[in-house]
């Protein structure tokens, strides 16, 4: 099936909650064990993606921003027996032609194994790395 017999909409309404939170506490692997309760709220405060096959969502993403200078990407996947359509670029287009994410100063996100992929979207490492701090918590979904 070709990447056209696809779309993506932001309507939450849409969302599969339960499909999503499944990869991504399960599956994913920077975000095993979040609590379903954590994800929910996650969705209510982001810009959420969602991709669809007919009614089946296949895929997600999600943009934390202020629409004006900063803008966070994360959580983005597509279930394995969609991938290799081209679904992860179209999904990136999407996101990167959004009218409410033009404009903005900065970009952020973090992967373990994409680079290839949002190097296309004009991604790079860390210019400045000795500049950026973090306050991270790796157990914190662990009960």
């Amino acid at each position: 099936m070709s990447a056209e017999a696809y779309y993506i909409s932001t309507d939450k309404a849409k969302l599969d909650i339960q499909f999503i939170h499944k990869f991504l506490s399960q599956e994913s692997y920077w975000a095993k064990e979040m609590p379903l309760d954590t994800f929910k709220r996650s969705i209510e405060n982001s810009m959420c993606f969602g991709i669809y096959n007919g009614s089946e969502q296949v895929g997600f993403a999600r943009i934390i921003s202020d629409k004006a200078t900063y803008a966070y990407l994360g959580d983005v996947f597509i279930i394995a027996s969609h991938r290799g359509k081209g679904l992860s670029k179209m999904l990136m287009e999407y996101i990167m032609n959004h009218p409410e994410l033009q404009g903005l100063r900065r970009w952020v996100l973090g992967t373990a194994d994409a680079h290839g992929l949002y190097s296309q979207y004009g991604f790079t490492a860390l210019a400045s790395p000795a500049r950026w701090m973090e306050k991270h918590n790796p157990d914190v979904y662990k009960q």
